[in-house]
């Protein structure tokens, strides 16, 4: 009787199917083109593109990031979660053994109420080794076992995530660090000049040659420059902070490299609109989390099905030690326990129902995020491409302003015009130099971001920095 009863189960376990839907990729609507072409792209994606900004500072800076963030710390030790959790749930696949023993001293007060003239104190010794194992017929723990391997894989793709934004973060953060110096550099030496100026217009002043109203014109503009240092320097402050805690430190100080004047702007990267899937991380992860619901379906719906396993026990039990292990003292027993649902209220269903919308939301998710890829690609080409061209008119701008400003200054020491000419040109001056500052920062960004949108292989450069660390 037990080899039949054996050799039907496994036949069962060997011809079971699993229950509910496979997962097959969703079909995704992908441009042939994005809507600006670049003359100039190369296929840069997969190199460390933050070293094409050519300062070694900044390289120093995304290496620290890479080994101390914490928020990278944090995914790490989540990608370590989702293993284990993977490993919880594929044991279930085999058999699980178990051993026990027992040694105790009692007394029985049945023996001494019935009277049966037995010893009521007595010892008890037992050894068992038991085993169980559920026969997965209906795919109910493949199907789990598909759903945690989809998630650890989700969360691995979640921590290369972190990567990639972090190294965007790092280099926004110190491009926008360096047009801050710039804008307080111009901003001191405006000041600087202007002071100058209103040191000599005041004694003009109280030499008679110039009216209270010139005075007083001149001390404005003076004030005017002295009003933009503490802002400046207040987000220099932040800017240090926030970027030291992005390299896993307490706020302080950032060392410095070359001026933004001397970056050098990356090259733009190439590539096509249906590569981004295979790219991007939060892709792939958003992807996995839609896998994971799909199996979910399967395991959900196997509740509606028997559940057989297998169980064996096998042992020693004696009340003396020194013969427990005498064949007349072995125990045994095995079975094949079936639980079957009749009746739940509905809860079956309701538990399908759920994983059926739980998956619905996650296929509509990674549509969701499909769309939005595309759409930061084409903003960021966007970006940068107007952003070059308006950098470029303000450049001129600034020249033309130089020469207005110098002309106006002749013209007012030569008494052809009022110091209101001189002021006007002298302020939209100042202006446009600190929005030139702010256009050339904003065109770097615009390139990150492109990279950052395009994703690539450069996650994997920057991921192996970071596994470096977590190693050690």
């Amino acid at each position: 009787m037990r080899k039949p009863l054996l050799v039907t189960l496994l036949a069962l376990l060997a011809s079971g199917c699993m229950v509910g839907p496979d997962y097959v990729r969703p079909s995704v609507e992908t441009p042939t083109a994005w809507r600006l072409s670049e003359e100039h792209a190369r296929d840069l994606a997969n190199t460390a593109w933050w070293e094409q900004f050519g300062d070694p500072v900044l390289n120093d800076l995304v290496s620290t990031a890479l080994r101390e963030n914490k928020d990278l710390l944090i995914a790490a030790a989540r990608v370590e979660e989702f293993a284990g959790n993977y490993g919880i749930v594929r044991s279930g696949l085999f058999p699980q053994v178990g051993a026990s023993a027992d040694a105790r001293r009692q007394r029985d007060i049945s023996a001494v109420v019935i009277g049966a003239g037995g010893n009521e104190i007595y010892n008890s010794y037992n050894v068992v080794l038991n085993a169980s194992w559920e026969i997965d017929i209906w795919g109910r723990i493949r199907r789990q076992t598909e759903a945690a391997r989809a998630q650890l894989v989700a969360s691995e793709e979640g921590r290369r995530g972190v990567v990639l934004s972090l190294v965007g973060s790092v280099a926004g953060a110190y491009i926008n660090l360096r047009s801050l110096d710039r804008q307080l550099e111009i901003a001191r030496t405006t000041a600087r000049s202007r002071g100058e100026s209103y040191e000599i217009f005041k004694l003009r002043f109280s030499g008679g040659i110039i009216s209270l109203l010139e005075l007083s014109q001149n001390q404005s503009q003076y004030e005017e420059a002295l009003a933009t240092i503490p802002p400046l320097e207040k987000a220099i402050a932040q800017q240090e902070n926030g970027l030291s805690v992005l390299l896993g430190r307490n706020p302080g100080p950032i060392v410095r490299g070359k001026n933004i004047d001397q970056l050098t702007l990356p090259a733009i990267p190439a590539g096509l609109p249906s590569e981004l899937l295979e790219r991007r991380p939060d892709l792939r992860r958003t992807e996995q989390n839609l896998i994971a619901a799909n199996a979910l379906i399967g395991a959900a719906k196997a509740a509606y099905f028997p559940t057989i396993s297998l169980t064996g026990l096998f042992g020693y039990s004696s009340t003396s030690l020194n013969n427990l292990f005498n064949s007349e003292n072995k125990v045994w027993s095995y079975g094949a326990p079936i639980s079957l649902p009749i009746f739940t209220a509905g809860a079956i269903a309701g538990q399908v129902q759920a994983a059926e919308a739980s998956q619905q939301q996650a296929l509509f998710s990674y549509q969701k995020a499909i769309q939005e890829a595309f759409r930061e690609v084409n903003d960021s080409l966007v970006n940068q491409q107007q952003t070059r061209e308006q950098l470029k008119a303000q450049k001129r701008q600034v020249k033309a302003l130089e020469q207005y400003a110098g002309t106006a200054r002749l013209r007012y020491e030569n008494g052809y015009t009022s110091f209101i000419e001189v002021l006007d040109a002298e302020r939209s001056l100042f202006n446009v130099q600190l929005q030139y500052t702010q256009t050339e920062q904003g065109q770097f960004q615009a390139m990150v971001n492109l990279y950052l949108a395009m994703g690539g292989g450069w996650v994997d450069e920057a991921e192996k920095m970071a596994s470096v660390s977590t190693t050690q």
